[in-house]
């Protein structure tokens, strides 16, 4: 990703992840980045942000996507993680 927009380093939650955007008539695969963090100071949400490597991709410009999530929404998310993660573990059981 050299117009990268987030910073990726060792604390990145994951990097190089299999991604896909899409639009109406078109379809875009690439590399991504998904980071969970919080703000350094007064950390009042979480913020989940996502890039994917526009280097790879024809429709959009470089770019990144951050959704703010409280502290009850980010534990909603993780409950819905946790119960889907499941159902992966369970088809492939």
């Amino acid at each position: 990703m050299a117009d990268r927009v987030l910073s990726v380093n060792a604390y990145t939650t994951f990097d190089l992840l299999d991604a896909v955007a899409e639009g109406h008539g078109w379809t875009d695969e690439a590399m991504a980045v998904l980071n969970v963090t919080t703000p350094r100071k007064n950390p009042d949400e979480v913020l989940v942000q996502l890039e994917l490597d526009n280097g790879s991709l024809g429709e959009l410009p470089a770019h990144a996507e951050t959704v703010s999530l409280s502290a009850d929404e980010a534990r909603t998310l993780a409950a819905e993680l946790e119960r889907h993660a499941e159902k992966v573990e369970d088809a492939h059981a």
